[in-house]
């Protein structure tokens, strides 16, 4: 069981109900459990959690599709099927540009589990979503930015599918990652060794994207000073410092 588990087995139920997150939007039906959670530095900004609790109606849509599959196969919901999504701050660089990763996790009977990632970019000076493209002076498909950002993250993941004892497998998975802003995967801005700053780009990779299901989550790392001759005069202001190692140790 572990350290951990063995705790939270003997812990008292107080302490045990204390360290639960409590969801900010949930559903709950014989047919199906839906939930979704904003981690404390989105609730604490109203205009994002607000913006993030498009969440309600993901989990509408889950409720909604599940209802109609008992109707056609009720022998599938012996158990119900199982949602969940979660809002986490990656990092909030400069005041101003906050990266948040949203994981999502379902489980409706099959082999086994599945799980996807997706991420935000949040301006909280203008109230709303934006994309990395003001940091870079280009950003076109196949152009010299995205041709960089690729060969970054192909030598990022390759690295760590080396440390997992993993290398040589799903190569054709990775070499088929795109040099297109809307190919190449989730994005995020990774925190720094600097205040204010961000060390580089995350790239964010569900299991079966670049590896087998029991290989997990991928987390490609590409370091500013890679993306440095493509920086406009708002990017080369944001970036600097050096990736912190908690971040490194993040699981993945």
């Amino acid at each position: 069981m572990g350290f951990a588990g063995a705790m939270a087995c003997t812990a008292s139920p107080s302490v045990a109900l204390a360290a639960e997150t409590k969801p900010d939007f949930a559903i709950k039906t014989k047919t199906v459990e839906v939930s979704v959670t904003l981690d404390a530095k989105i609730k604490a900004d109203a205009p994002l959690a607000a913006d993030c609790l498009e969440g309600k109606k993901w989990a509408s849509a889950r409720r909604a599709d599940a209802d109609k599959e008992r109707k056609q196969d009720p022998d599938l919901f012996r158990n119900a099927w199982s949602y969940e999504r979660k809002y986490d701050t990656r990092s909030v660089v400069d005041g101003r540009y906050v990266s948040i990763v949203r994981a999502d996790y379902e489980y409706t009977g099959g082999a086994h589990p599945n799980s996807a990632s997706d991420t935000i970019l949040w301006d909280k000076s203008a109230g709303k979503r934006i994309s990395i493209r003001p940091f870079f002076t280009e950003t076109a498909d196949n152009g010299p930015t995205l041709k960089a950002m690729r060969q970054g993250v192909i030598a990022s993941l390759t690295a760590e599918k080396k440390k997992r004892g993993a290398e040589g497998t799903d190569v054709s998975a990775i070499e088929s990652i795109e040099p297109k802003l809307l190919k190449i995967g989730p994005i995020a801005l990774a925190p720094s060794t600097e205040e204010g700053k961000s060390s580089g780009l995350n790239f964010y990779y569900a299991p079966y994207a670049v590896g087998s299901y029991a290989e997990g989550e991928y987390v490609a790392f590409v370091p500013w000073e890679t993306l440095k001759p493509y920086l406009t005069p708002e990017g080369a202001r944001i970036f600097g410092g050096a990736r912190p190692k908690k971040d490194e140790d993040r699981p993945q």
